[in-house]
């Protein structure tokens, strides 16, 4: 049931933005599944841009997980000092460069992502997606948070945990992949919070265009 207490078939609603979208790599310019997490615990309240202009230097320095278990704090913190939070994360990482200590040996399921200091459910759902594993969640990023209860698939909420909850009762599992990222793309490109609604490939499905701009 969605926000109207109407069964509706959303995913056929929301195929035009699954073809749009469908694959798009992550806007984290990362290059293996190391990088990708070490700039998803990174760019938790900070933008992808950011993480993405000091990731070279730090990459160049830290191009394994095994080598970043072998430093300090002292030495790393330099390397991410413009991230928000960054004596946290830094904490975070270097916790975690500890625990699996390996590339090949980064887990790819949400129970054993989430057991690691400084991932929820919300970046362990990107990496799954990232990954090409089997989905267990969707991503609600501030994007989703926003843009979903806009569109009216479920109620407005500010909790991550909560948007992602209320997706997967909605929506059909063999979506939750992509749906997520999806919607994220849409939110970044074309239902800004000014929405661009004239551009929007779903806008005959959309609640606010419908009741607001309609």
């Amino acid at each position: 049931m969605d926000l109207f207490g109407e069964t509706t078939n959303w995913e056929t609603k929301l195929e035009p933005i699954l073809s749009k979208y469908k694959g798009r790599k992550h806007p984290l310019d990362y290059q293996n599944t190391y990088q990708l997490l070490v700039m998803v615990v990174l760019s938790a309240q900070d933008s992808d841009a950011n993480i993405n202009k000091i990731a070279p230097a730090l990459f160049e320095k830290y191009p394994t997980l095994k080598s970043l278990s072998q430093t300090d704090a002292e030495t790393f913190i330099p390397y991410i000092s413009k991230v928000r939070n960054y004596p946290t994360k830094a904490q975070w990482l270097l916790e975690i460069a500890k625990t699996v200590q390996n590339d090949e040996d980064i887990p790819l399921t949400m129970k054993e992502l989430t057991a690691l200091k400084g991932i929820g459910r919300k970046s362990a759902n990107v990496i799954l997606r990232e990954t090409h594993q089997a989905a267990e969640g969707i991503i609600a990023d501030l994007h989703v948070i926003r843009v979903a209860p806009r569109i009216g698939i479920i109620k407005e909420s500010k909790d991550g945990i909560k948007t992602e909850k209320d997706l997967m009762q909605v929506l059909p599992k063999n979506i939750w992949s992509e749906i997520g990222m999806a919607i994220s793309f849409l939110g970044r490109e074309t239902c800004r919070p000014k929405p661009k609604c004239d551009e929007c490939t779903i806008a005959d499905s959309c609640h606010y265009f419908a009741t607001e701009i309609a």
